[in-house]
Formats: structure tokens, C-alpha cells, sequence
């Protein structure tokens, strides 16, 4: 039976990430890589959104794909599934860089102006665009290793470990928290603070083992009472803590106060969504649907509209913030039905197989 309150919640928090990302685009709180403030506003309050929502929405991304990993294992070899998120996943960033996310690999190098750089010769800019296109499919460059991975683990443990993940105790759910606080200080790359292998794997193997069992999501629908004030807690002290600092990178990404509400906001998602949203409508299976093509593109929809018309001043502060919204669901929709009807590209850029039905 198909877990339609982890089909739900993967649509919400892409959703999420959407709109993370139109704050993030025009952040007063001095993360680069983006055009940054555009209002004379002296501290833009509204940008508490990104300290409220980053901290855990990757995590439960992650921790969702593990415990869809172990669904698919369960009717598929370990060589169908690597043959699957290869496709899925890899070709994507690798082909589909080359066949179409170097445009959005343009736009996120012209922020910095590298575009414009007479110093850098042609073949620089064109190898810039291509590696900056990668963008938010960070995402799934982990998440193909990861599946690597644990096809070997489960080969090699062959189910041992997750039988005796069959039911967690309450108490064994609070203190996984100090593991993922571990989990946050090790595996973290240097520059690009996207990339964290240990906070990001734990959440993926949790999914894989703890989540992807009734009897633990039982518990957390249980208890979801609980876990919602706590996160509610964690995540306003945690806000007013580090408002105006890099909550990205560190020390904000590696503190306690930061891993622990990212914790208990993934039990309070997975226990609500579980206990509330676990049915399906014509709009949530439709979402459903779209939410891949949603992520794939979304961002290139936000930054056109910074790059094009906000940064150039064309349009004010509000109507950048409206527009990039708009831009960012209405033109990831129209290129996911355009691109996913285009036999290669929606092989290269998609990892949509060119196989009817798959």
C-alpha cells in the first residue's frame, strides 16, 4: 500500500523549499550567492522564515527518501534499484547539466558578475555555468550516494538492523537527538556548507530503518502532541538566538539548539502528517505528481525574475518578491510538462526513463 502521507509531505516541503528560496534570493542577513536585500528596510523581520523552516526540511526530505528507498527495495534487487536512481539521479546532474541546467548555471555566475569578467576567457565561463548549474540538485547528488550505499549495507547485513528497528521505543526516539547532534559535526564540507554527509546520511538511514516501519510512525503520530510544542520551543529560541547570523553555516549549522529543533520538527512533520494528512485528493495526488518537476526547476524561475528585473531595478521591492514566487511554481510546471514530453531531455534532465510507463 502506497504511504500517501510521505507522498504529502515530500509535496509540502518542496513547497516549502520554494518559497524558502524567494527569501533566501533577497535575504538581508548577508548570505551570498544570491542578489541579497532589495528594500530599504533596515532589519527584514520576514526572513525569520528561512531559520524557521531550514533547519529541518532537508532532514525530512531525506529522511522520506530513505524510507521510500526501503519500500522500493522490498519489490525490486539491489541492481534494479541502482539502475533506478541512477537515472533517476545521477543522469540529471550529470547529462542534464550539459543539456540544460547550465542556464541556470548562467544566472547564478552573472550575481557575481563572472559573466561580465573580461580576465576569464570563454571556455572558463562556459565550464562556470555548467558547474554552477547544479544548484539546488545538491540534493540529489547525496541522495544517489546515499542509495549506493545502503543497497550495500542491507547486502551486507541483510536485514538484521532493521528487524531490530522494528519498534523504537519513545525515550529511544527523544535521545536519537543527541545522535544527530553528533551526526552534524562530522562529514561537512568546508565551502560549499550544502554537502553535509553525516547530518544528511543519519537522516536518510533513520528513514531507511526507523521510519519505514508502521510500528515507529505509530509512536510518532502518538506522541505528536508532544513533539510540536517541543519544536515550537526549540525553533522560536533558536530564531531569536541566531536571527541575523548565517544560520547556513557555521557555528549556527552545527549547534545544539539548530540539530536538536531540526530533530523534533521531523517527528513533529512525520507524526502530524501521519495522524492528519495521511489521504488523498485530486489536488494532493496532483501536487504529488509535479513535486520532482517542482524541485528540478523551481529556482530558475526565482532567480530570472532577480537577475532580469529585480536587480536592474525594473521593478520594485514587493513586486520581486511576488513575481519570483509566481515564476518560480508557474515556469517549473510549464517546463516539467514541456521537458517530461521530449524523449532525451526528459531522460537527461528529468531521469525520466524513455520506456513507456517508467
Amino acid at each position: 500500500m502506497r504511504k500517501t502521507y510521505l507522498d504529502n509531505i515530500r509535496w509540502v516541503t518542496v513547497v516549502l523549499v520554494v518559497i524558502y528560496h524567494v527569501f533566501y534570493m533577497y535575504n538581508g542577513q548577508g548570505i551570498k550567492g544570491t542578489l541579497g536585500q532589495i528594500t530599504d528596510l533596515e532589519v527584514q523581520y520576514y526572513d525569520v522564515y528561512q531559520y524557521i523552516v531550514y533547519p529541518w526540511f532537508m532532514m525530512l526530505l531525506f529522511i522520506v527518501s530513505g524510507a521510500s528507498a526501503r519500500y522500493y527495495l522490498e519489490r525490486h534487487t539491489g541492481k534494479e534499484f541502482i539502475k533506478s536512481r541512477t537515472r533517476k539521479l545521477l543522469v540529471p546532474v550529470t547529462v542534464g547539466l550539459i543539456a540544460f541546467q547550465f542556464i541556470q548555471g548562467y544566472i547564478n555566475i552573472a550575481f557575481s558578475g563572472v559573466t561580465d569578467d573580461p580576465g576569464m576567457p570563454v571556455i572558463g565561463k562556459i565550464i562556470a555555468c555548467i558547474l554552477s548549474g547544479i544548484g539546488v540538485l545538491w540534493y540529489l547528488q547525496m541522495l544517489w550516494i546515499f542509495s549506493l550505499l545502503i543497497v550495500l549495507i542491507k547486502k551486507t547485513d541483510k536485514d538484521r538492523l532493521w528487524n531490530m528497528c522494528k519498534k523504537v521505543p519513545f525515550p529511544v526516539l527523544i535521545a536519537m537527538g543527541i545522535i544527530v547532534y553528533g551526526a552534524g559535526q562530522v562529514g561537512n564540507t568546508p565551502i560549499i556548507a550544502v554537502y553535509r554527509f553525516g547530518l544528511y546520511f543519519l537522516s536518510f538511514v533513520l528513514g531507511y530503518f526507523v521510519f519505514s516501519h508502521d510500528e515507529n510512525i505509530e509512536v510518532t503520530k502518538k506522541y505528536f502532541l508532544l513533539w510540536l510544542p517541543i519544536s515550537v520551543v526549540l525553533g522560536t529560541v533558536f530564531c531569536v538566538r541566531y536571527f541575523g547570523m548565517n544560520y547556513a553555516d557555521t557555528p549556527v549549522n552545527r549547534s545544539p539548539l539548530f540539530l536538536l529543533y531540526g530533530w523534533f520538527g521531523c517527528l513533529a512533520m512525520i507524526g502530524g502528517f501521519a495522524r492528519y494528512f495521511d489521504f488523498e485528493t485530486k489536488f494532493t495526488k496532483w501536487m504529488s505528481a509535479h513535486s520532482w518537476g517542482l524541485y528540478i526547476f523551481h529556482y530558475l524561475g526565482i532567480s530570472s525574475v532577480a537577475l532580469f528585473l529585480a536587480k536592474p531595478g525594473i521593478i520594485p521591492a514587493w513586486a520581486a518578491y511576488i513575481l519570483s514566487t509566481a515564476a518560480g511554481f508557474a515556469l517549473a510546471y510549464a517546463l516539467y510538462w514541456i521537458i517530461s514530453r521530449l524523449p532525451f531531455f526528459k531522460w537527461a534532465v528529468l531521469g525520466i526513463s524513455n520506456k513507456a510507463g517508467k
